[in-house]
């Protein structure tokens, strides 16, 4: 069972059992390395789930590579940069974490909501490989560039972190690939649990996070709230973004949908474990991060409806009401449309429409 898309329920409900249990037992005294251990864990799985050679996929595919390069990796930064100081100016640890959190492209749920909404999803399994390796590489560069003078930041310590963190989880399982041969049953096995596995140790990441900073959380109980407007701002944005470069360069409908959700979803389990290694001292950084996916989930939830929503019905005889032509994906123009309107515009395929208008 994919219980993914109940996440934000789940975060919720391991907070409040982990404030209970710090209070009244001694996992409150928890040390940090206990969070970092289940956050690696989550990792570990994450790795396993992730296919390398899906590399070449995406670099085949240059335009829509190049875009949702463009905005996850260009246009994003600048945006969180500029969310931070606008909302955040005087508080600098939740601008680290607001940061973190967005310039981080997801690397698993967002898939979930691509097919929601009826996208590309092994187009958006291209891009993840690639995805996942230049935020890793990227993010310490972020930090230095956008928050070096917001928090006491030293480079070798943080990279040190991050290398624990990461490369610990992705060379067990790479070990893990060898040992069991990369056979399909393995592989199945992990595409069928991995994201419920994930699920369950950011969980438990969170319960013991909140039973040892439950007074940092009692301290900022409006956090959620303070977090809400810049994060509907960023979604909002990104999904306008991405429709326009999907529409601009042409993207056959389902492509367009699967830049949408590449561009939007956002990994905060990953940020997460960087921040727990790299600021223990910060709780607060952490706590923005555990936060996100309480609205980044259900403003998915919401734009996948409407991108399926906002689809006119194939009128064409033989497409049967389909959303969009079977070949390309292109979504077809109501009947009352005919050539010679302006937003008139016919289906390119050959195969399926042959640039002809509905009816």
């Amino acid at each position: 069972m994919d219980i993914g898309r109940l996440q934000p329920a789940f975060i919720i409900a391991a907070a409040i059992i982990g404030l209970v249990l710090g209070s009244a037992t001694p996992l409150g005294d928890s040390p940090a390395w206990v969070t970092e251990a289940f956050l690696m864990a989550l990792l570990y799985v994450l790795f396993l789930s992730v296919d390398l050679s899906r590399f070449r996929e995406a670099l085949g595919n240059t335009r829509f590579t190049a875009s949702a390069l463009a905005l996850n990796f260009l246009l994003t930064p600048v945006v969180a940069w500029l969310l931070g100081i606008g909302f955040f100016g005087s508080e600098p640890d939740i601008r680290v974490g607001l940061l973190m959190l967005l310039v981080t492209p997801c690397t698993d749920w967002y898939l979930v909501f691509t097919r929601i909404g009826g996208g590309n999803v092994e187009l958006g399994m291209s891009i993840l490989p690639l995805n996942l390796v230049l935020q890793c590489l990227l993010l310490p560069v972020y930090l230095a560039v956008f928050c070096g003078e917001a928090v006491s930041l030293d480079m070798v310590s943080l990279l040190t972190d991050m290398a624990i963190v990461l490369v610990v989880p992705f060379a067990l399982s790479c070990a893990t690939k060898l040992a069991t041969g990369n056979r399909p049953s393995f592989g199945d096995w992990v595409a069928d649990n991995g994201d419920n596995l994930q699920l369950l140790f950011l969980c438990l990441a969170v319960v013991v996070m909140f039973a040892s900073e439950g007074e940092e959380v009692f301290d900022n109980p409006g956090l959620l709230l303070e977090l809400f407007v810049p994060l509907l701002i960023f979604f909002a944005l990104l999904f306008a973004l991405a429709r326009a470069v999907g529409n601009g360069l042409r993207f056959p409908r389902t492509d367009t949908v699967s830049l949408t959700f590449t561009s939007m979803a956002r990994n905060s389990p990953l940020a997460l474990a960087i921040a727990v290694a790299a600021f223990p001292d910060q709780p607060l950084i952490s706590l923005a991060l555990v936060i996100g996916p309480l609205i980044e989930l259900p403003v998915l939830s919401l734009a996948a409806w409407a991108t399926k929503r906002w689809v006119t019905p194939c009128r064409r005889r033989g497409c049967r009401g389909r959303a969009s032509c079977r070949c390309c994906g292109r979504a077809s123009p109501p009947p009352s449309m005919r050539p010679g309107t302006p937003r008139w515009a016919p289906c390119r395929s050959w195969t399926c429409c042959r640039g002809r208008p509905p009816g």
